[in-house]
């Protein structure tokens, strides 16, 4: 028999019952309030660990996800069911043998085996255990150290050494690819081989953990800012300072920052390795043909960029390597072995007893009852249905996520959770994150509360600052019961002991897809946190919320979004031939087309043609060369400059000439056209104009018209710096005068989104493109001197600043948050960062008297003191 047919019999028949008595033992552990089904019990007793484990040494030879899976179950079970002794130690020893060696370093945390392993091991266990864990180890090319990985990891380090490569890296989350990544990353700075690295990252949320990750690393190592530098903002003294000797620099940007980067340096910058996070989204709707543009701009800019992609579990991570020049060494490095052990749970009720469930493991395509849960009181209503569980199941642990589909189901549901916390002392750390969510937020904003009781909810349009505190005191475990929303499928690092759900939506109303729910369900049971996660999953058998069954393991196609809308040929040529004619309205309907035809249009007027453009390899010659004459044909009546088109991708060239033509037929003065400065007594005004533009002529982005007010005034302020706090506060006296009814959790949501959506994406784009046209005119009509000198419209939208103090205060790592309540205190508007600093030095043992929330203060001793914290560490 070859160790093949071994591995299948074994899986087939040989501890095939086993793996299915363990499944179920282990789905109970850690779940409170739960009366096991009586066979469990029986069964456990009669567990051969030995026979076990050698038949898990076995499995855990094998490539397949299966077999390995199989291992990690019998060493997890091993560990935390059986005897403490030599049986621990063998689970310990299979665990190394599947490069699992943070599981073990867990063990010993938890004294679930004891200290010493190596000194009792015998002399032929302790040179397999050696060999494993040299096998499992890199070496760090910047001073020769070794570093211990799992096989994953060892396969990117090893695959992306090379100069010139181009790495597409898949793996489950959980896998510790995040982690890896950045090491590797540092290690090629400190051994020279690059000095500017572009870390591209989806959202804010994942910038700001990446840069605050990095710089905890660079602490730990006493690498300081003299050797390398860490920034988020897309700003070119840095980088101008790295070019002349000065320290490396690595930018993490989103793709509308790395825009904004490569616009300030009119695309002559100089990168020499760019990482691209959670690449899989280079399909996304909204935002897939801007990172696809991010990403060929660099490739143009520095035609020898290395360039590494890494995406979650995908059926095709080499699609990310189509478009890597002729030159590069392309490699895929994928992996889909488990490294904690993921149960999914079925929750479904007694027939006639509300208070009671039935619990079920999947184990392949059955459920396995393991036992029945009762809940303290009835749960009339779907969010009562969801909490309740969710408590009970938990008891007084810690590490509970709940998923809901929506800001407003969130809130609701944690405000259920907290009537079930303990009443008691509050702690000072929630306490602190309380006192910030009333300052920062708004007095009356519900989380604060529930934060003092240990309940928190999560969603994405939250300021960072907020929203990294309660994933830190979550992860802490001061934050028992954490309420999230689809926020956490876009990549942030936040890992718990078991996720809940029920009918889990992503976006507008539509059922998450299998990719999406395995996406989310991987943060459940974080590798190196704990040694298994549960996902619950409530009322399996109901078709409204589960319309396709729980989804099973799906690992994401990776399709670019202009491929996918080109791959309808017809739709995207005939959008192109009627698009000079269409009206804004059609041109909003159809948003895909619009976001797809300007990247197209885009590449013909840089290039004069798309048929040496790298799509063209993918879609059909016949298509391409129609393609041709139609874009041709349009890009006839547009007269902008092609630089100035590839300044803006995602807004229509015909959109910015039929604006050019406005600004020629405008009879007023030029002055009028002109954005006034957000402290002119004609800011609304002006910006309500500009707006209106906008929605005639680029794309209706600021409908309907009336709320074109609130959207002038909303970006006004944010553009005068004002914080959230003050936004709501503002609104809220509004509708007070206005007599209409005040709902505070609903306004604070509300002025939330209005930020995030209108003042920090939709402005950005478009108020940024409306002024390079109009300057544009300007030099044509001989008036460029109406225009603001060294004032970059995106660059301040993006951050909500307008004056030299806050870009400063930005500049030195502070958060939006902390730099604009700095700034409230301090009298100068034209502060450097040196100047900053210094006014930090003399005032800081002010700053509580002057209402400064603590968690704020913290942060402004760290980034302008160099005070520094513990180092978090990063799993």
């Amino acid at each position: 028999m070859s160790e093949e047919e071994l591995i299948a019999w074994l899986m087939a028949e040989g501890v095939a019952a086993d793996l299915g008595l363990l499944s179920r033992v282990n789905a109970l552990q850690e779940l409170e309030n739960v009366e096991p089904v009586e066979s469990i019990g029986k069964a456990l007793i009669a567990i051969d660990w030995k026979r076990l484990l050698f038949a898990g040494s076995i499995l855990a030879r094998s490539e397949s996800r299966r077999p390995r899976e199989a291992a990690l179950l019998i060493a997890t079970s091993a560990m935390t069911l059986a005897e403490r002794g030599p049986t621990r130690d063998a689970a310990a020893l299979l665990f190394e043998q599947l490069s699992n060696r943070l599981a073990v370093l867990l063990a010993q945390r938890r004294n679930e085996v004891g200290p010493g392993l190596d000194a009792r091991l015998g002399v032929g266990a302790l040179l397999e255990l050696t060999r494993n864990r040299l096998k499992n180890s890199v070496v760090l090319e910047a001073d020769g150290a070794l570093m211990e990985v799992n096989a994953f990891q060892r396969s990117f380090w090893t695959g992306a050494q090379d100069d010139g490569s181009w790495v597409s890296a898949s793996a489950p989350t959980a896998c510790g690819k995040t982690y890896l990544v950045l090491q590797w990353l540092l290690d090629q700075v400190r051994a020279e081989r690059a000095r500017m690295v572009v870390y591209l990252a989806p959202t804010r949320a994942l910038v700001s953990e990446t840069e605050t990750n990095l710089r905890n690393i660079l602490s730990s190592a006493g690498i300081g800012t003299d050797q390398m530098r860490v920034s988020s903002l897309p700003l070119i003294d840095e980088y101008l300072a790295m070019r002349d000797g000065g320290p490396s620099l690595i930018a993490v940007f989103t793709q509308e920052r790395l825009h904004l980067f490569a616009n300030a340096l009119s695309d002559e910058m100089e990168i020499d390795l760019m990482v691209v996070d959670e690449a899989h989204k280079i399909g996304d709707t909204k935002r897939g043909v801007i990172l696809q543009d991010a990403i060929e701009r660099v490739v143009r800019a520095s035609p020898k960029v290395r360039a590494v992609f890494i995406s979650p579990a995908t059926q095709n991570p080499q699609t990310l390597l189509e478009d890597a020049p002729t030159f590069a060494d392309r490699r895929v490095v994928e992996s889909d072995a488990p490294t904690v052990l993921q149960n999914v749970l079925f929750v479904r009720q007694v027939k006639r007893q509300t208070t009671k469930y039935k619990l079920a493991v999947r184990r392949g395509d059955e459920p396995d009852d393991v036992g029945i849960l009762s809940l303290p009181d009835r749960p009339i209503g779907l969010r009562k249905r969801v909490g309740f569980i969710a408590e009970a199941l938990t008891g007084q642990r810690s590490g509970t996520l709940i998923y809901a589909n929506g800001a407003d189901e969130a809130e609701k549901i944690a405000f259920l959770l907290n009537q079930g916390s303990p009443k008691g002392a509050v702690d000072p750390e929630l306490a602190a994150l309380a006192d910030l969510s009333r300052k920062g937020v708004h007095q009356d904003y519900l989380l604060a509360p529930l934060v003092e009781r240990g309940v928190a909810f999560h969603y994405g349009n939250m300021p960072s600052l907020l929203r990294s505190e309660i994933e830190r005191l979550f992860k802490s475990g001061k934050i028992r019961f954490l309420v999230c929303t689809s926020t956490l499928i876009e990549g942030v690092n936040l890992s718990c002991r078991m996720i809940v759900l029920r009918g889990p939506r992503k976006g507008s109303g539509k059922h998450m897809l299998a990719h999406d729910f395995w996406n989310l369900a991987g943060r459940a049971g974080r590798w190196g946190d704990e040694f298994q996660g549960k996902i619950v999953c409530i009322d399996p058998h109901d078709d409204k919320a589960w319309p396709i069954g729980v989804p099973k393991r799906a690992r994401y196609e990776i399709k670019r979004e202009t491929d996918a809308v080109m791959e309808e040929p017809e739709a995207i040529l005939r959008f192109l031939r009627e698009r000079a004619s269409l009206s804004m309205e059609e041109v909003g309907r159809a948003s895909k087309l619009e976001q797809v035809s300007s990247y197209l249009i885009s590449t013909f007027l840089r290039s004069g043609s798309v048929s040496d453009a790298a799509f063209a390899k993918r879609h059909d010659a016949s298509f391409v060369a129609e393609l041709e004459v139609v874009l041709a044909k349009l890009c006839e009546a547009i007269r902008l400059p092609a630089t100035l088109v590839a300044r803006h991708p995602g807004v229509s060239a015909v959109g910015m000439q039929s604006l050019f033509e406005f600004f020629g037929r405008h009879s007023g003065e030029p002055e009028n056209l002109i954005l006034a400065a957000t402290e002119d007594d004609e800011a609304i005004d002006s910006m309500m104009f500009v707006m209106k533009a906008i929605n005639d002529h680029l794309y209706p982005a600021f409908k309907p018209d009336e709320l074109l007010y609130g959207h002038a005034v909303t970006v006004q302020r944010w553009l005068r710096g004002w914080s959230l706090a003050r936004m709501i506060k503002a609104r809220i006296e509004n509708l007070r005068r206005s007599e209409k009814a005040i709902n505070v959790p609903k306004v604070c949501r509300q002025t939330m989104e209005m930020v995030e959506q209108t003042a920090r994406f939709a402005a950005p784009k478009y108020i940024a493109a409306y002024m390079d046209v109009l300057k544009i005119h300007l030099n044509g009509v001989g008036r460029a001197d109406l225009l603001r000198e060294n004032f970059d419209i995106g660059l301040a939208l993006e951050f909500g600043i307008s004056t030299t103090t806050l870009l400063s205060l930005m500049e030195l790592g502070l958060s939006r948050m902390s730099a604009v309540a700095l700034y409230e205190v301090i009298a100068m508007d034209d502060l450097d960062q040196d100047a900053c600093r210094d006014w930090m030095r003399a005032n800081a043992d002010a700053l509580e008297g002057a209402g400064i929330p603590s968690i704020i203060g913290r942060e402004l001793r760290e980034k302008l003191l160099g005070e520094t914290p513990p180092v978090r560490p990063l799993q």
